[in-house]
């Protein structure tokens, strides 16, 4: 196949520098230094003058090391989509903005539900499970499509048609000729595996939902970051790492590391297709001084036209977090300084470069980029509000001697400028959650305790903090109740002792309410722990698992239940707190008002038996009965796992039915 010559040692690498990138790859990530303030934003002259910045740049051979890099480090509504917003009487996926919908493993559209199983890499057997959920007396299993070797990771569904994001990878032959190995590794070690990497598309037409057919599928090079789907607009972002190979040799020219792509329309899919290059060198675009290590794609594909044509900009760069309004995409680059082979004083801070696109009507446009001090946690950092784009980053500042950091909230407006900042917020910790609402942002910190932070954002030159509240334990996402309630979801902890060191112990899962009525004293309303150390929630990692809706006084999460034993409780711990044995997994459903709290109505599980918990041992990662999303639909909440829907009431929680789906593992 033409191209997978050309462009397939870019895997080939894998297991290597995946070990070396792992360990270089969070200080030494970017070698360049991005300017201070606005850029020159350029477009290369000709493949030349491509092939030469990229020339230039592998003198720093420790930056090809991080091959995969950002595999590595990456890859979390005001009201989140109103909370699970409904048409006419059904959740939807939990997301950060109104109107802009966000991939997810579970969807629905108030009468089926869409879910994607998946299993061993490369191995085959992952699905598209498709059932008709409403009404429930009618539910039941239509279709389970088999993938084959795609890897699906998440998806949308808009009308009669599911885009899923996924990732596949294609055996290529070694070079003939391997340029000379760096010093220490092994020529073998370097052209194992024998794969290229890919991000792939596929578009199901599912009007017949007991027979989707696939009409579109769509393969670029390198590995699928996130993406948003506005109206029927599904806007995505590619990293791509040119061919290691190529870069070491002596001379290669610029179309020789371009990445490809390949787009297979309905009449395509299943043929024997070349790739293509994303585009031309004179279409990609880079800022001075040029910084050039990778490229980024954004691209926008038509979900409910398979022959629309797929929109693209190719920027020098790479992203690690997305965020997403109405009108723009913000793509975030964390940019860490070289450091190898420096000596005493202040290590250079590093920086979070946030690349601006607009998007209008399927049209992606670069407009400019942006640099704060620091590095974001996740996706909910950051945020655009009244043509401002504000942004929360923890600052650590490393030394020979020890280290610090410092949290940050930064202000710019739409000239890229920063217009206003709050530096140093509560020195020594890190952020561990952040939601801007509006013209108020809201941090959690922490390291022994839980400050939690309220800020005024109202005058863009002059943000403020308006009030803290110190409480033990952390929340990892912060989700609004209503416009002075604030829910939070972490972990409760207690300190160590002085002779143990200088931090706390996270216990189990803690969700509290907070009430910022008086902005300048929130206080803590109302919380409640779940089990001991060891228990967990998928919520904590992923804010697609949590399910809110206000008007139903309604909250699910899922979770891993971790509880002492008897004999666990009357020991004297050696050191610091034990952790409990897995006793349950699957979704707590509570009852949530601001006057009673939190008031759980039951649990479900997808289990039969407890014996998977009796065998997992101390250390237990789910597995396909494990609930990882819930829904409801009218008065019904269902579960879902990798192997069954679960049907319960949601006036008692009695079950329904099941509806068991997949093969045996």
């Amino acid at each position: 196949m033409t191209g997978k010559k050309f462009t397939g040692q870019a895997s080939a690498l894998f297991v290597v520098l995946l070990i070396i990138g792992g360990i270089f790859s969070y200080y030494a990530y970017q070698i360049s230094p991005y300017p201070a303030g606005k850029a020159s934003f350029e477009r290369f002259e000709s493949c030349s003058s491509l092939a030469s910045a990229f020339r230039e740049a592998k003198e720093n051979i420790q930056s090809y090391y991080m091959l995969r890099g950002d595999q590595i480090l990456g890859g979390v509504a005001p009201m989140a989509a109103e909370a699970g917003a409904k048409a006419p009487d059904y959740s939807t996926t939990n997301i950060q903005v109104a109107g802009v919908d966000e991939a997810d493993i579970v969807k629905t559209d108030g009468e089926y539900i869409y879910t994607l199983t998946a299993s061993g890499y490369r191995t085959g057997n992952s699905r598209l499970i498709i059932a008709k959920a409403y009404p429930s007396e009618e539910s039941e299993i239509l279709s389970e499509t088999d993938l084959g070797k795609f890897h699906p990771q998440e998806m949308f569904v808009h009308d009669n048609y599911v885009l899923i994001f996924g990732s596949t990878s294609e055996e290529v032959p070694v070079m003939e000729e391997f340029p000379p190995t760096p010093p220490g590794m092994a020529r073998e070690q370097m052209i194992y595996p024998y794969y290229m990497q890919l991000a792939s598309i596929q578009i199901w037409e599912v009007s017949d939902r007991s027979n989707p057919e696939l009409v579109r599928s769509v393969d670029f090079e390198g590995n699928y970051l996130s993406s948003r789907k506005i109206g029927s607009h599904v806007y995505f972002v590619i990293n791509s790492v040119p061919n290691y190979q190529i870069l070491m040799e002596t001379t290669f020219e610029g179309e020789d590391i371009l990445p490809l792509y390949r787009d297979l329309k309905e009449e395509d899919v299943g043929k024997d297709i070349s790739f293509s290059k994303t585009c031309g060198c004179a279409d990609v675009r880079y800022f001075e001084p040029i910084n050039p290590e990778r490229f980024v794609t954004i691209a926008s594909i038509q979900i409910d036209d398979p022959e629309a044509e797929i929109n693209k900009e190719v920027v020098v760069g790479s992203g690690q977090n997305i965020y997403a309004s109405l009108e723009n995409l913000y793509v975030a680059e964390m940019n860490y300084p070289f450091w190898f082979g420096f000596r005493g004083g202040e290590i250079p801070q590093e920086k979070t470069i946030v690349h601006k696109f607009s998007l209008d009507n399927g049209e992606v446009s670069h407009l400019g980029q942006m640099e704060a001090p620091g590095r974001i946690l996740n996706q909910f950092s950051m945020d655009e509000y009244d043509n401002h784009f504000r942004i929360a980053t923890t600052a650590g500042r490393l030394t020979r001697t020890g280290g610090s950091t410092s949290n940050n909230v930064y202000v710019f407006d739409e000239d890229f400028d920063m217009t206003g900042k709050i530096e140093d917020i509560a020195p020594g910790e890190s952020i561990y959650s952040a939601r801007f609402m509006g013209e108020r942002g809201y941090l959690v910190t922490f390291k022994k305790v839980d400050p939690f932070f309220v800020i005024d954002l109202s005058d863009h030159s002059n943000p403020r903090i308006l009030g803290k509240l110190k409480i033990p334990g952390y929340s990892d996402y912060l989700h609004p109740y209503d416009e002075n309630h604030i829910i939070g979801i972490g972990k409760e902890t207690i300190e160590a002792e002085e002779s143990q060191g200088d931090f706390a112990w996270y216990q189990g899962v803690k969700m509290a309410i907070f009430d910022v009525t008086d902005v300048g004293d929130p206080k803590e309303l109302h919380k409640v722990v779940i089990g001991d150390r060891g228990t967990d929630s998928y919520v904590l990692h992923d804010h697609k698992a949590f399910l809110f809706d206000r008007e139903k006084n309604l909250l699910v999460i899922p979770i891993l239940l971790a509880e002492l034993t008897e004999e666990q409780k009357e020991q004297e711990p050696r050191w610091g707190p034990p952790s409990g044995e897995y006793v349950f997994q699957g979704a707590y459903v509570y009852d949530i008002t601001l006057e009673n709290g939190f008031d759980l109505r039951g649990r479900i599980t997808h289990y039969e038996d407890d014996q998977t918990f009796l065998k997992s041992g101390y250390y237990y990662f789910g597995d396909q009965y494990s609930v990882k999303r819930s829904l409801y639909i009218d008065d019904i909440l269902y579960t879902i796992s990798g192997k069954k829907i679960k049907l319960n009431s949601l006036a008692d929680l009695s079950e329904i039915r099941e509806l068991v789906f997949g093969v045996e593992s």
